[in-house]
């Protein structure tokens, strides 16, 4: 029977770890990093919404200028800024955006920062129900800072 040696062990972690983000993709479990406030209950109710959908999300708190500067840093117009960021497969998603938003970012993989939902519109994901959801769009972020609509969802009725 053969011996594992150390090296080896640490071979096959590392080549593991290196494709494992694939292979959740590959399985339809997109894996998300989001920084939001700690004391902020509408991220924590996105995230959920995110694991309800099935994807592997991790958090990361931050607060203040310093989430500020990681979005303008990272190429999310100050008009598009919400309350947390979600960083996905080479993408920001900054504010409630819908799952199925992201996953047809995913699918489509246009040559894009992100999406983006400005604010925190009523009814939007971890934004209260949506059967109750005021009117709002999710916009694709462009490089060079401009944005367009990307999907747009009417007031409930």
């Amino acid at each position: 029977m053969p011996i594992l040696s150390r090296r080896s062990l640490l071979i096959g972690a590392a080549s593991l770890a290196a494709i494992a983000p694939k292979v959740s993709l590959a399985q339809g479990a997109p894996a998300i990093h989001v920084l939001k406030d700690r004391n902020c209950g509408c991220c924590e109710a996105w995230v959920q919404i995110l694991r309800a959908d099935g994807m592997t999300v991790t958090t990361e708190n931050s607060f203040g200028t310093l989430l500020i500067r990681h979005k303008l840093d990272n190429g999310i117009p100050q008009e598009m800024i919400s309350c947390h960021t979600g960083e996905i497969d080479g993408y920001f998603i900054e504010g409630h955006v819908p799952p199925a938003d992201i996953r047809r970012l995913l699918e489509e993989r246009p040559d894009a920062v992100g999406l983006a939902v400005p604010g925190m519109p009523y009814g939007s994901p971890g934004m209260g129900p949506e059967d109750s959801r005021e009117a709002y769009d999710v916009f694709l972020i462009h490089h060079d800072g401009s944005t367009e609509v990307f999907t747009s969802y009417a007031a409930a009725t």
